[in-house]
């Protein structure tokens, strides 16, 4: 019953507004941009949405979702394999593949849902996954409902790398697959793939990387962290969102080999039993990677507004952690402070 749960509930939430953590909702009232206006009429500069190339509300992302509602309708009300897949489907899942030079892509409803039903299907109790400990919550999710065999290693530390290959081939793994984010949606720091890639040539590894917070903006061509770090046709999986830089509404992917992704549409359980991905997101999609293989200039821009942030914040006195990823973190060491501060900017017009 109910009232036993309360109580329960009730002291956990206590606990976590004591401690200065508890997170409120603020709400928009406008499209998604570098400017937008709050619930209260305020209009403020907006530092802390995932819209990397200012795609979530470009007019042509916005008219390609209107044409798909019009040619292909709203919704699918159906999975994929019982009358869920259009032409537009297949259309993004080549656009993808080719974008990151991969061989095929299977779409999901979200990126969390890629990553969560990625390892299951394709590793057994004889098999092992070497994580980095700072991975995403939806791969340390996906990994539990998982059967290999599991190892961490120390965040971007070669060095604990290759010492957790040494223990996975020691204990028998069958296949082993050495998996990281491509940069850490916390810090911004930018896996290190070239050197992840050798160990894993080394110890007969596959590598899997997370593009979520990359694809499209990082790179010479926006390709992503395997571009960056020039390990192209290396990387054996990749993961990825459309819910970021790539237009900013939902969905995710996972491209990889062809028997990869072929193995996944038969047993990836969020594939199989999730919605399809609505019309207006694929085909708003399309467009989006259209735009992005025209020209880099979206890319360049941000690349440049980067530098100037991270070079100006400095000048000012701030403590930021050193990079080259658009994600800057300031760093005042205590998370109540944090929030008090964000709550002061947006008194100011800055929303953190």
């Amino acid at each position: 019953m109910y009232k036993t749960l309360q109580p329960v509930l009730e002291k956990e939430l206590a606990s976590i507004k004591d401690a200065g953590l508890f997170k409120k909702e603020r709400i928009i009232v406008t499209p998604q941009g570098a400017e937008i206006k709050t619930s209260d009429g305020k209009e403020v500069i907006n530092f802390c949405a995932n819209n990397y190339l200012g795609l979530s509300s470009h007019p042509r992302v916005i008219e390609a979702a209107k044409k798909a509602i019009d040619t292909h309708g709203f919704g699918m009300s159906s999975v994929r394999f019982i009358c869920g897949t259009q032409d537009i489907h297949k259309e993004l899942e080549k656009k993808i593949s080719e974008f990151l030079g991969m061989e095929d892509t299977i779409l999901y409803a979200a990126a969390f849902d890629a990553n969560g039903g990625v390892f299951e299907p394709l590793f057994g109790a004889e098999d092992a996954i070497i994580s980095d400990e700072l991975n995403h919550a939806s791969i340390i999710d996906g990994v539990r409902l998982c059967k290999a065999m599991r190892y961490r290693y120390k965040h971007n530390n070669m060095e604990d790398l290759e010492q957790q290959l040494k223990d996975a081939k020691a204990a028998g793994a069958k296949q082993i697959i050495v998996v990281t984010d491509g940069a850490f949606s916390m810090d911004g720091t930018i896996a290190q793939l070239d050197k992840i890639c050798d160990l894993a040539d080394k110890y007969e590894a596959l590598v899997m990387s997370d593009e979520c917070h990359s694809s499209g903006f990082i790179g010479k061509t926006g390709r992503g962290v395997h571009e960056y770090r020039g390990v192209m046709g290396r990387v054996d999986i990749i993961t990825g969102t459309l819910g970021k830089a790539l237009g900013g509404a939902s969905g995710g992917f996972t491209s990889g080999k062809k028997e990869i992704i072929d193995l996944l549409r038969q047993r990836s359980r969020p594939y199989l039993f999730s919605n399809t991905l609505a019309p207006s997101i694929t085909g708003a999609s399309i467009e989006v990677f259209n735009m992005l293989t025209e020209t880099t200039d979206l890319r360049d821009k941000l690349e440049k507004n980067t530098k100037y942030f991270r070079e100006e914040m400095t000048k000012a006195g701030f403590d930021i952690k050193p990079g080259e990823h658009p994600i800057v973190p300031i760093m005042l060491y205590e998370a109540p402070l944090a929030q008090k501060f964000a709550e002061q900017l947006l008194e100011k017009g800055i929303y953190v």
